[in-house]
C-alpha cells in the first residue's frame, strides 16, 4: 500500500521555567490523550505571530509577551485517518521567554478546541509513551543548550491512546 499523507500545519510555543515545560492535555488528533505543546492552526489569513498568542491563551491561559520563532520542522508517522494512512506535521515552533496570565488546568471548550487544560510538567518525566513528538523536540531544544534542529522527524510506529495519561496529574 502507497503512504498517503494527511499533512497538518500549526504553530507551537515552548514555555519553561527551570526544569519544566508547560503542555496541554491533548483531546483531539493522533496525540489524543498525550500531553502536547500549546499551539495549533492558523485561522483563515491570520498571521504566524497572531496564531501563537491566540492558540497559547485558548489553550494555557499565558498570554506570550515575548517570543522568537526557532524554526521549521514536521513530524512524519503512520495514522489512520479517514483516507490517509500517514501523518505531516509541519510545526513552527517559538521559545515564549515572557508572559502575562496565569496557567489555567482547565480551559474553554468550543469546537475546534483541543486542549483540555495545561500544567507544567518536569522534562524527566516526559517520553515517547506519554507526550507528541512535538513535546520530544521541546525537551531535546532545552536540554540541548537551547539550540534547534530543524531535521524532520520520522516514526515508523506511532500508539494513538485510547486512555489518557493525564488522568492522575490534574
Amino acid at each position: 500500500m502507497s503512504k498517503k499523507f494527511h499533512r497538518a500545519f500549526g504553530v507551537y510555543g515552548i514555555i519553561s521555567h527551570h526544569d519544566r515545560v508547560v503542555v496541554i492535555k491533548k483531546n483531539g488528533g493522533p496525540y489524543i490523550n498525550r500531553y502536547d505543546l500549546p499551539g495549533g492552526s492558523l485561522e483563515d489569513g491570520e498571521p504566524l505571530q497572531n496564531a501563537i498568542v491566540r492558540e497559547i491563551k485558548e489553550e494555557t491561559g499565558l498570554v506570550p509577551t515575548q517570543l522568537d520563532q526557532l524554526g521549521v520542522t514536521s513530524f512524519r508517522f503512520p495514522w489512520q485517518y479517514k483516507r490517509w494512512n500517514y501523518n505531516q506535521h509541519i510545526c513552527v515552533f517559538y521559545e515564549i521567554t515572557n508572559l502575562n496570565g496565569k496557567l489555567t488546568s482547565q480551559v474553554t471548550q468550543f469546537i475546534g478546541q483541543d486542549s483540555l487544560g495545561a500544567l507544567e510538567i518536569p522534562l524527566a518525566e516526559l517520553n515517547i509513551n506519554n507526550v507528541s513528538p512535538l513535546v520530544l523536540k521541546a525537551k531535546d531544544f532545552l536540554e540541548h543548550g537551547k539550540v534547534f534542529d530543524s531535521d524532520d522527524w520520522s516514526y515508523d510506529e506511532w500508539d494513538v491512546l485510547d486512555q489518557s495519561v493525564f488522568e492522575k496529574k490534574s
